[in-house]
């Protein structure tokens, strides 16, 4: 018989959104992709130059459990040059991808029955895994209106003695919201000692007006989980870390020892190179984005969906479509079928996400532009 735990988890709709497209493409279609965060841009050649020589110089083997001595070293100055923020190689561990890097911190922090705080919504895969490991949500809804980030007082209000912490991810998936240093400071003041904060910052970097802060500014009594995938365009390459609290790494470290071993070593040699050579090929991908952040932001409201906040950060513009729908799932199904366009249904982020749909901007300005006016021409004929 299946496991009760993996028959109560829920798809993933955007992999659903991906997968029909697919299925659609083989058929002949011609499909405009906005429905997946992923990069269109190639790897750096400083990264895979660095994985070449690692593979020709023999850096195939296991390495140590925490991740390569040069890798955290290069992770901790990343963090000091750019948040002024003193952080110890020693608290750093390497993992295969920011995904299972959440594995470790919620089974390291949470026994069975005890919650976390998520917003609603949030990013989709959060719950699931925090559920997977026998951890429990505790939802607190945001809107809107706030860009939606957290009221600092809900937080405050949802903590008991059963609560470990709270999840925050800015920029955020699927919302592109950036979170200021006062927001930032605010939810440190809201948690305080009662817990700890687990800060997805996997999309710093990614910005295009202002700067994003991270948690490490405001209080050590947090979570960092960051990788590569993003700002370097290494999806594939499944490389991510953790930097926890020192009375948390021997934990992280025994689960890693048994669930992964070790990050991939050459991988990791590459990594070094992403964060220490690539700083002119970063600007160039954060530049590209911003004009089609600008160019998809106009679009999108003269269609007629809804953007209160204007989105700063990461890929992605998170608009209301009620105009058009009180069923995200089922009007992504239909644009993807007449339109040929995928876009990812709110549904996907929580219940808070219903009657809104996510829009990517990780492909070309020909292909947005494409995309756009395909379902411009769609929504008119929809009536």
């Amino acid at each position: 018989m299946i496991s009760e735990r993996s028959s109560r988890l829920p798809p993933f709709y955007v992999m659903e959104i991906l997968e029909k497209a697919h299925e659609l493409e083989l058929e002949g279609r011609e499909i405009i992709h906005m429905e997946v965060g992923e990069p269109d841009f190639d790897t750096p050649e400083p990264v895979k130059m660095a994985a070449w020589e690692a593979l020709n110089s023999g850096k195939t083997q296991y390495t140590h459990s925490l991740g390569i001595t040069r890798l955290r070293e290069a992770i901790a100055a990343h963090y000091g040059d750019r948040y002024g923020v003193d952080v110890s190689p020693a608290n750093i561990v390497v993992t295969n991808g920011t995904s299972p890097a959440m594995v470790l911190v919620f089974a390291a922090l949470l026994d069975p029955g005890e919650k976390l705080i998520l917003s609603n919504p949030s990013y989709a895969c959060y719950p699931n895994i925090l559920e997977f490991v026998g951890g429990v949500p505790a939802y607190v809804d945001v809107f809107e209106e706030d860009g939606f980030k957290y009221r600092p007082e809900e937080i405050s209000s949802s903590f008991a003695d059963d609560v470990k912490g709270v999840m925050v991810n800015s920029p955020s998936n699927p919302t592109g919201i950036v979170m200021s240093g006062d927001d930032l400071a605010a939810l440190v003041d809201a948690v305080g000692m009662r817990g700890f904060i687990i800060s997805d910052e996997i999309y710093h970097g990614l910005v295009y007006e202002g700067r994003e802060r991270s948690v490490l500014e405001f209080t050590d009594r947090a979570f960092v989980l960051n990788g590569f995938s993003k700002l370097y365009a290494m999806t594939g390459w499944r490389l991510g870390y953790v930097i926890c609290p020192e009375q948390f790494v021997r934990a992280l470290q025994k689960i890693q020892q048994n669930i992964h071993i070790c990050a991939n070593s050459f991988v990791q040699w590459a990594a070094v190179a992403a964060l220490e050579e690539t700083a002119s090929y970063t600007r160039e991908m954060v530049k590209t984005y911003d004009q089609r952040r600008r160019f998809l932001l106009e679009r999108v409201r003269e269609m007629g969906f809804g953007v209160a906040c204007e989105p700063t950060g990461a890929f992605y513009i998170f608009a209301n479509a009620r105009r058009f729908t009180d069923d995200s799932y089922r009007f992504c199904l239909e644009v993807l079928e007449r339109a040929g366009v995928a876009i990812t249904p709110g549904i996907d982020f929580g219940s808070g996400g219903e009657g809104y749909v996510r829009f990517s901007y990780a492909n070309s300005l020909e292909n947005l532009e494409e995309g756009a006016d395909r379902l411009h021409e769609y929504l008119k004929e929809r009536g």
